[in-house]
């Protein structure tokens, strides 16, 4: 358990790293593969869309890096319980900012996120 933290930590700061690179295998190598991302969609409905679908949006997307904008990312929250653990992040991908829940289970004796459940706001 005293390991959880530290490895929550450094799956949050390769989740960093990816957004700000737009880095889609990064970020395939934290999330599970039966993973998705949910979301209220523009028609105020909820969108839930499958990782394999998030990851063709995230290699047509510019990245922040390749922009030149500064790195907004920060921790808010690490929340564990055995096997199961939240983490509460705030990163910005301008123009927008977002705050994700990524929840992860501990599968193999490795972190991988299973959901991502998002918003933002410009």
């Amino acid at each position: 358990m005293d390991t959880d933290v530290p490895a929550l930590r450094s799956l949050a700061q390769t989740y960093f790293d990816a957004a700000y690179e737009m880095d889609a295998e990064k970020f395939a190598s934290i999330f599970h593969p039966s993973s998705s991302v949910t979301k209220v969609a523009e028609d105020g409905n909820v969108g839930v869309t499958p990782i394999a679908s998030w990851l063709a949006v995230v290699r047509n997307t510019k990245a922040p890096k390749q922009l030149g904008f500064e790195r907004e990312d920060q921790i808010l929250s690490i929340d564990v319980e055995r096997e199961l653990a939240l983490l509460k992040i705030r990163l910005r991908i301008p123009p927008r900012s977002f705050t994700d829940l990524l929840s992860c289970l501990k599968v193999n004796g490795t972190w991988k996120i299973v959901q991502k459940v998002m918003t933002s706001k410009v």
